[in-house]
């Protein structure tokens, strides 16, 4: 165990000799075992012993010492006003802080001062809105020995449960939530968690299947949970969000009373993108390093205007419906709001105006809001009803705007209490008055007037006592120290009269007192000092009462974060000239009345598909078409490299996920199925620190996919077998090739430089060639990025080479390595073109290719002529006019047909 976390050992020791306040503090370290705990003493926060070394080094503050009758102790702490900046490094130093605050006021309290943990900080129970992200959810997970799985952001109140039976489905979706912290129960796996997850073993009792089910019926009642398995996580996990939310001096925790949601939902609902889909299609971050800013998906779509449609933004792209009446829903919805420009771009002016009502709404709940979060969250239910004017005429056209409609609630009586009880621009501190309205509490009125009436008589003591005095320079002032004085200079002391009192000696001056100043004096205390306590208890009246419409209040925030997401759609599709996809036989029947059943394609079919991202960081893009039928749902795509093929593939999957968003999509037309899970196997990457090869990740992915695929997947291939020998990666090429023609089914793109592999496409009846075509010029190649029928003639490796900055010596020596290799392995008899030595396999120097899957039309082994096709296209090379590269292309082509 870390030295730095539990009772320090040398307070320990001396526990009953220790001095009141140090005993606090070991009693709190010893109950919150697990974090390092700020101790509040004054204006700082206080580590101690081993705590305040490891506190001193992270955060690189002074180690200083306190000492009492038992010993001297290692001290270091942070000042409270800055406190958020030096837990945030804590956190990422893999530590959670339990805040220990004075719970008493130490001016009203003799002796010790009552301190409380009043929240424990982790990674994933934040709600400070300066250590979050307000663009993304914050999870934290539980999951049980069952596979039980629960999910709650505890800053916005999400929450939900879903039971897997398998530890890969647990992978999956813990990949699609990236929880930045885990709670396991006993025997519960630990593997599934990315290493950016702080895990965290939790108390077996949670997990108890009685307390569980008790705790989740103090905040749901009955349930819909499916199994033990999701309720014993959901329990364990509010009892983990209770237990930081912090407790009182008696150590009880509190409920989370904003917690009225919980959703169960069944991982088979979505589209499943698993992490490396999202890495390899660039979802939410682009690949590279150095990749231009924004060229990821959700940068291309997010035009939201708030924080909370850019959360449901993300959240849609993480999980693609696969119901095809949802999609439409929200597709109908999209273009609604693409018709009416002038509704929707006023709704996207107002939203700019939302605060972040979920969160807002949560801090209210746990007791955190200030005056000017009630304020924020006032001047956001203002703005719902001119959002309602703004689509009022497009729900006949839409259920979902309807439904968006229908629940964007105003709340007008939270309204009215916040803009009766708050003043318009309160100030941060709530406990030093200025919060309260003139006019809201007869009580705060009447100290008030006491006050101003007790400063008024101040001011007007002034001029009375220079009359009274003949002192022209007499002044009346006040500080923080000696209150109330009256100023007189050293010359005029004389005529100071008997029943001034002496306050304060100055070097040029000194300060008095009268009776009756004093008196006022008191009176203004007095008043201010009821007037604040009496300001913050009303402030509290009114934040309690706000808190009892967090249900309404939700409500209305999830229908602004779907308006918002909604309109970011809209937007983009009007702005780049996207069109609304036909999804599934539903989609495509509702969308044109006008096609029959027999019309509509039920596989892939895209017109002038474009890459989403590539097209706008381009200065011109080549849109490309995509036929996947049903019946011939697999393209084997050749071409050289940087031709387009990878991003190609990557737009064809970016457009399903698009459309099952309920995104349109850019492309002149597209007709698409409801895919259920997009697989990728792009780019060459290792896993060093996991002691895997570029290969060995290559060949996991592959098996991923050809174990877990189905005839309603997608799978992009870009190369398989790259790392090792040509004869092995060509074999195994092929036999994927094979698996996902025979058993799987998939609509699958499969972009190779294996050109053997465009034959045994040919021969497959439920695959189909296409190429990228290229142009050679004398100083490189043109890349058309032009999608087209057929295999592609030669891979063009040299020259993309000499394209890219190779040395000139070093590219001529590859052409001429490539020309001895032909002129020294074929010959061609001059009568009949028949081979009399052995044709390379592939143009990088491998030996023989696979065997085909078909010895039709081949020539026989002891000598036979060759078809007569084989002959006629022999005949017709021009040798002269022929490269090396393009003859070794065309061999290897027609050896493979012999064979």
């Amino acid at each position: 165990m870390d030295e730095a976390l539990g009772p320090p050992p040398a307070m320990a020791e001396k526990a009953e000799e220790l001095t009141p306040m140090l005993s606090q503090y070991l009693e709190l370290c010893e109950r919150y075992d697990d974090a390092l705990v700020l101790f509040q003493v004054g204006d700082f926060y206080e580590t101690f012993c081993e705590a305040a070394e490891a506190t001193a080094r992270i955060l690189e503050i002074t180690l200083t010492q306190r000492e009492d009758s038992t010993g001297t102790y290692p001290m270091a702490g942070i000042p409270i006003d800055n406190a958020e900046s030096y837990i945030e490094t804590l956190l990422e130093a893999g530590y959670r802080v339990a805040v220990a605050d004075q719970v008493e006021d130490p001016d009203e309290t003799s002796g010790l001062v009552d301190r409380a943990v009043t929240r424990v900080v982790t990674p994933g129970t934040l709600t400070e809105t300066e250590l979050l992200k307000e663009e993304d959810n914050n999870f934290v997970a539980c999951l049980t020995d069952g596979y039980g799985l629960a999910l709650l952001d505890v800053s916005t109140g999400d929450f939900y449960a879903t039971e897997l039976d398998r530890l890969e489905a647990v992978e999956d979706e813990l990949q699609r939530f990236d929880p930045a912290e885990a709670v396991v129960g006993p025997d519960a796996p630990t593997d599934p968690f990315a290493s950016n997850c702080m895990v965290t073993p939790y108390e077996r009792s949670a997990f108890d299947i009685e307390n569980a089910r008790e705790k989740v019926a103090e905040y749901f009642g009955e349930t819909m949970l499916a199994s033990e398995a999701e309720l014993r996580a959901c329990g364990a996990l509010l009892s983990y969000a209770e237990y930081a939310r912090g407790g009182t001096t008696d150590g009880e925790t509190e409920q989370l009373d904003y917690l009225n949601h919980l959703t169960r939902y069944d991982p088979r609902e979505y589209m499943l993108l698993d992490a490396v889909a999202l890495r390899s299609l660039e979802v939410f971050e682009p690949r590279h390093v150095h990749g231009l800013e924004g060229a990821a998906l959700v940068e291309t779509l997010d035009e939201t205007a708030s924080a909370l449609g850019g959360r449901e933004l993300r959240d849609w792209l993480r999980r693609p419906l696969l119901d095809e009446g949802h999609i439409e829903n929200r597709l109908d919805a999209v273009e609604a709001l693409v018709a009416s420009v002038g509704d929707r771009e006023r709704a996207s002016e107002l939203l700019a105006d939302v605060y972040d009502l979920e969160r807002l709404v949560a801090r209210v709940s746990r007791g955190r809001a200030d005056a000017r979060d009630l304020r924020a969250l006032e001047s956001t239910l203002s703005v719902v009803p001119q959002l309602r004017e703004c689509i009022a005429d497009s729900t006949d056209d839409s259920d979902l705007l309807a439904e968006i409609h229908d629940e964007l609630d105003d709340c007008p009586d939270v309204r009215d209490l916040i803009d009766r009880a708050i003043v318009e621009s309160p100030p941060v501190e709530i406990t030093e008055g200025g919060v309260i309205r003139d006019g809201y509490d007869e009580a705060l009125d009447d100290l008030r007037q006491t006050e101003r009436e007790g400063k008024a008589w101040i001011d007007d003591l002034e001029a009375q006592e220079r009359e009274r005095t003949g002192v022209d320079s007499l002044k009346v002032g006040h500080n923080s120290v000696h209150g109330y004085y009256i100023e007189v200079t050293n010359p005029n002391l004389d005529a100071v009269p008997d029943d001034y009192q002496r306050r304060q000696t100055l070097k040029n001056s000194e300060r008095f007192y009268t009776p009756e100043l004093k008196e006022r004096e008191d009176e203004i205390i007095r008043a201010e000092g009821r007037a604040d306590e009496r300001e913050y208890d009303l402030f509290r009246e009114v934040r309690t009462e706000v808190g009892k419409a967090t249900e309404r209040i939700q409500t209305t925030a999830t229908a602004v974060a779907r308006l918002d997401a909604l309109c970011s759609l809209a937007t983009v599709a009007a702005r780049y000239d996207y069109c609304r996809p036909e999804v599934g036989a539903e989609g495509s029947e509702a969308s044109d009345a006008s096609r029959t059943s027999s019309d509509v394609s039920d596989g892939i079919d895209i017109e002038g598909g474009r890459h989403p991202v590539v097209e706008r960081t381009e200065e011109a893009f080549v849109p490309n078409p995509t036929d996947l039928p049903r019946e011939r749902p697999m393209a084997v795509i050749t071409g050289p490299n940087m031709s387009g093929k990878s991003t190609y593939m990557r737009q064809v999957a970016l457009l399903c996920v698009m459309a099952q968003m309920g995104s349109f999509v850019p492309a002149r037309r597209a007709e698409l199925p409801v895919i259920d899970r997009v697989f990728t196997r792009v780019g060459a990457s290792d896993d060093i620190a996991g002691g895997r090869s570029t290969f060995m990740v290559e060949m996991t992915e592959l098996a991923t996919i050809l174990e877990a695929a189905d005839e309603n997947s997608l799978v992009v291939l870009d190369e398989v077998g790259r790392g090792t020998s040509t004869t092995d990666g060509y074999a195994i090429a092929q036999a994927a090739t094979e698996h996902l023609h025979d058993e799987v089914g998939a609509y699958t793109l499969f972009a190779t430089h294996h050109h053997e592999l465009t034959d045994v496409a040919a021969e497959l009846p439920r695959a189909r060639n296409y190429h990228f075509s290229a142009e050679r010029r004398p100083d490189g190649v043109d890349f058309e990025h032009d999608l087209r029928e057929g295999p592609a003639e030669a891979s063009y490796g040299v020259e993309v080479a000499n394209t890219a900055g190779v040395p000139a010596d070093v590219v001529q020596r590859a052409e001429a390595i490539l020309a001895d290799e032909a002129d020294g392995r074929t010959t061609l008899t001059a009568d009949d073109a028949t081979p009399t030595s052995e044709i390379p396999a592939s143009t990088d120097g491998g030996e023989a290719s696979a065997v085909s899957r078909s010895s039709s039309d081949a020539s026989t082994s002891d000598g036979g002529e060759l078809p007569a096709d084989i002959l006629a296209e022999l005949q017709s090379v021009d040798l002269a006019e022929t490269t090396p590269l393009e003859a070794l292309n065309l061999l290897s082509r027609l050896k493979s047909r012999v064979e």
